[in-house]
């Protein structure tokens, strides 16, 4: 009979469907490490952020709930955030822009909803979504609301909208609206497709 601890060396790391794991090293820093479908990894020091602003980190190990705050109306997130009413309340969410695909919206008594579903894939066409995702955008601002977008993960479909936003509402190019939606969520990572349409884009 096979030991645990063989069983354990033998359980392939590629089966293991975590996308991301909170560490806590030696020396007391809390690190998160990301991994992507394609194996690569990325590490990020997540105790700097001030526990008391309401939009960073909470500890759990399974769900994302890191909201990237880009202007003081629109954030990003994953749609663990998206449906986790404590985080939408501390982040005072009004309204919520869902541009994932199946994703259903918790809160339809407490939030206003739009949703778009799109497909995280490079042939989508996500510019042509850009109108109407600005205009609900702007409607929350014009309300004094807070948006929250967001898709599956917060990773390519959702920074792919908000960069546009940046580039349509406030002239930005695509490497100042893609390095300020960096800066705000280290995770995004528009798909090559997304990427390359939005570089292409002009507003």
């Amino acid at each position: 009979m096979h030991s645990l601890a063989q069983e354990i060396q033998g359980f392939s790391k590629h089966r293991l469907k975590k996308q991301s794991t909170l560490v806590t090293t030696v020396t007391g820093r809390k690190l998160l490490e990301r991994r992507g479908d394609g194996g690569e990894g990325e590490v990020e020091q997540v105790d700097e952020l001030d526990p008391g602003s309401g939009c960073g980190f909470v500890e759990d190990k399974s769900l994302d709930l890191q909201v990237g705050v880009i202007r003081p109306f629109l954030l990003l997130a994953s749609q663990d955030a998206a449906h986790d009413i404590d985080t939408l309340q501390k982040c005072k969410v009004s309204h919520v822009l869902n541009v994932a695909y199946g994703v259903t919206n918790l809160f339809p008594d407490l939030l206003v909803y739009k949703t778009l579903q799109i497909l995280d894939l490079p042939e989508t066409d996500i510019t042509s979504c850009l109108g109407e995702c600005c205009s609900f955008i702007d409607q929350a601002r014009e309300q004094e609301g807070v948006v929250l977008v967001h898709c599956n993960a917060g990773v390519s479909r959702s920074c792919s909208i908000v960069i546009g936003y940046l580039m349509l509402r406030e002239g930005l190019s695509f490497d100042d609206a893609y390095n300020q939606v960096k800066l705000a969520r280290p995770s995004v990572r528009p798909n090559p497709g997304f990427y390359q349409q939005l570089q292409n884009y002009k507003p």
